[in-house]
């Protein structure tokens, strides 16, 4: 169980994981928009970069709020949220991570394909029941 001063610093690690992947979706958009426009476009995996910098950019928005729901939660929430929030943060990594190289490689191994993005994504839906249990939370 945490101490009550490591529950209180416990916001800062989705925090930083939330500035982190805000800034890094922010810059990998813009350089698909850009400087990958061309290349995605013949690829014709576009669509999948901009998939990925969209869930990363969600997510990131939702680390967020969990930093600011965990300075004041107790008991059983905090360790749901943190739950949520490691979830979220492997979901942004291996999700919008395995996309970012599918749409750059087109040509990934099939297994590539069918085990990493439908984990990420399990992951994210795993994190966002965390948040439907945290409701179910009481104080300690």
């Amino acid at each position: 169980m945490c101490e009550r001063g490591d529950m209180v610093l416990l916001h800062r690690f989705p925090l930083l994981a939330a500035g982190i992947f805000g800034a890094t979706g922010v810059g990998l958009g813009a350089f698909g928009a850009h400087a990958l426009r061309t290349a995605l476009t013949e690829l014709g995996t576009r669509d999948r970069w901009e998939t990925a910098v969209f869930y990363q950019l969600t997510h990131a928005v939702a680390l967020l709020g969990a930093a600011a729901w965990l300075k004041s939660a107790k008991g059983a929430a905090v360790r749901r949220l943190a739950w949520a929030v490691r979830c979220w943060c492997a979901g942004i990594t291996l999700f919008s991570g395995s996309l970012y190289i599918m749409a750059l490689t087109p040509h990934a191994p099939l297994w590539f394909k069918i085990a990493v993005p439908p984990s990420g994504g399990t992951l994210f839906v795993v994190g966002w029941l965390c948040v439907a249990a945290t409701a179910f939370a009481k104080d300690e």
